[in-house]
């Protein structure tokens, strides 16, 4: 391991990181726009891999280099449409795209998760298990809910066909396997208002491990 992988580590043991995490539909967001309520710092994958592409980012000119400039937009945007349309239809240049991606995202969170100013701090991350991202965490909340109310709610939210809704659900890890790695589980199928309370439930324990962490560190 390197120094500033070493330093890095030392750093998020400082503090206790709660990942997020749930199939598609699931109500993530809502779950981690409740902890924002309660003025808890939430790090999301899907904005930081937003960030790590911007306009003249290394991870943009990797990308460049590999698909061409026609993979931007005039406006010097990555043309997301175009290169999905790239890696669906072809698994080595989505291999290609992941080694470019996951250590920049990697990298980003890590260093997002350690500048995070709250008593604790949310991972909310769609592939939190698929990408080991949970080795990132101290304990993991998984939003479950019935995998037909993920394909009512997603394709009504993203208003794509259902059949694409199945295939994204069929290349994550299952609802049991999700289910089966979780320390904390909240069902999200019925109203926003039990879910807050969940939430608040969670972060009284929250704070209490946090306590416990912080304390043990100071021994």
């Amino acid at each position: 391991m390197t120094e500033t992988a070493n330093t890095n580590q030392l750093n998020l043991n400082d503090k206790l990181i709660i990942g997020v995490t749930g199939g598609i539909g699931s109500g993530k967001s809502a779950l981690t726009a409740e902890f924002e309520k309660l003025n808890v710092v939430v790090v999301d994958a899907d904005v930081v891999a937003r960030e790590v592409v911007a306009v003249n980012s290394p991870a943009l000119m990797q990308i460049v280099n590999e698909f061409g400039p026609d993979i931007l937009l005039s406006t010097g945007e990555l043309n997301r449409v175009k290169l999905r349309e790239i890696i669906f239809s072809d698994e080595q240049s989505k291999q290609t795209l992941n080694a470019i991606m996951h250590p920049a995202i990697r990298n980003e969170l890590i260093q997002q998760l350690i500048h995070a100013k709250s008593s604790y701090v949310i991972l909310s991350a769609p592939l939190l298990f698929e990408n080991k991202l949970d080795k990132l965490t101290d304990k993991v909340v998984v939003v479950d809910v019935p995998e037909h109310v993920q394909v009512n709610r997603a394709s009504s939210r993203d208003d794509v066909e259902q059949e694409q809704i199945k295939a994204i659900m069929a290349s994550q890890f299952s609802r049991e396997q999700r289910n089966e790695k979780a320390d904390y589980l909240v069902a999200n199928e019925h109203d926003i208002s039990l879910l807050a309370k969940q939430v608040i439930k969670l972060n009284t324990e929250f704070l209490r491990l946090s306590a416990d962490k912080l304390g043990n560190r100071a021994i």
